[in-house]
């Protein structure tokens, strides 16, 4: 969705940032909206978050929210699972256009032939998806709780998991189990460069290399610590290091740094040499003046058809039910 700002402003002036923070401010009061962001955000989306964190807390924030409007700061599946968990709710995202590669590299009528070809399977999917293949899912996983959903299925069930495998196959090497993959990755996590990670190491002997699981098997062979952004942003601030090298969107350094700010966050480089850190274009689609927008005009809004909506919640509320298990 593009807007002409000068013209959306008030008299062709446009605000500058303190006022657009402001006018948020206000309309998520008047309108009792709760904005929820993932750590992936622009550190300015991030600050004037009611809440920020990864894509099972979003969830779970969703999920028990008392807000009339919620506005889902993050890409366009996160609004989808805030609806679908919320559906008295409204949901709003700033900019319908923020994707995911990784849950356009499954569409829900070629995953379904490849269930339909591989019967007798317990579907896992990644949350990183969209409704529609929700709603054909088992159970829904994220980076946090996969491993720990894995876990609760017995040991000889045939699990069939979508769409990123290079999570999958690093779930499968935790667990000793083995599933079948779909062949799915992130454009974001999968573009890191050995090399040049490698150098870094070289450049800060004493920094632990910290890599999120959507990573290639080679990267998380030589990292210290594999984990959610959660996991991640969690390990660095229990750590006694100060130093640390961070394989996945660059967006989580703010909140690392505000958490440490003695310590040093160096993003993982990706295989372009032009660019120092690696982001998700999808993700940094959305900013503040789109949020303003979308708190003022309340759109763009997130839909999703009820008959998809209660398919696609059962396997959502199974993934809340045992990360609630097992105290994630």
């Amino acid at each position: 969705m593009f807007f002409n700002f000068k013209t959306i402003y008030n008299n062709n002036k446009v605000m500058s940032k303190e006022e657009i923070i402001q006018n948020i401010v206000r309309l998520k009061k008047e309108k009792n909206a709760i904005i929820l962001a993932h750590y992936y955000q622009d550190s300015d989306i991030q600050d004037i978050a009611d809440f920020v964190g990864d894509s099972l807390a979003l969830a779970q924030w969703a999920a028990k929210t008392t807000a009339d409007i919620i506005v889902l700061c993050g890409v366009h599946f996160m609004g989808e699972t805030a609806k679908i968990l919320s559906p008295e709710k409204r949901v709003f995202i700033p900019d319908m256009k923020a994707g995911c590669s990784l849950a356009d590299s499954c569409p829900a009528k070629e995953f379904k032939k490849f269930i339909d070809e591989n019967p007798g399977h317990t579907v896992l999917s990644y949350v990183n998806t969209t409704a529609a293949v929700k709603a054909l899912t088992d159970i829904v996983v994220t980076s946090t709780n996969a491993k720990q959903v894995v876990d609760s299925l017995p040991i000889d069930e045939k699990i069939i998991f979508g769409p990123d495998k290079n999570l999958g196959d690093y779930i499968n090497k935790l667990t000793g189990r083995n599933m079948l993959l779909w062949e799915g990755v992130c454009h974001v996590h999968e573009q890191f460069s050995l090399e040049r990670i490698l150098e870094l190491k070289k450049e800060y002997p004493d920094a632990l290399l910290l890599a999120h699981p959507e990573c290639p098997k080679y990267l998380l062979e030589v990292a210290d610590h594999v984990g959610s952004t959660s996991s991640i942003l969690k390990f660095a601030t229990n750590s006694d290091n100060k130093k640390f090298i961070v394989a996945t969107e660059a967006g989580i350094l703010h909140q690392m740094q505000k958490e440490n700010p003695d310590k040093l966050f160096i993003p993982a480089p990706p295989e372009d040499s032009t660019c120092a850190c690696n982001e998700c274009f999808y993700m940094k689609m959305n900013t503040l003046e789109k949020l303003y927008l979308c708190l003022k005009l309340e759109k763009p809004e997130i839909f999703v058809d009820e008959e998809t909506r209660i398919n696609a919640v059962k396997p959502i509320e199974r993934m809340l039910d045992i990360s609630a298990k097992y105290g994630l």
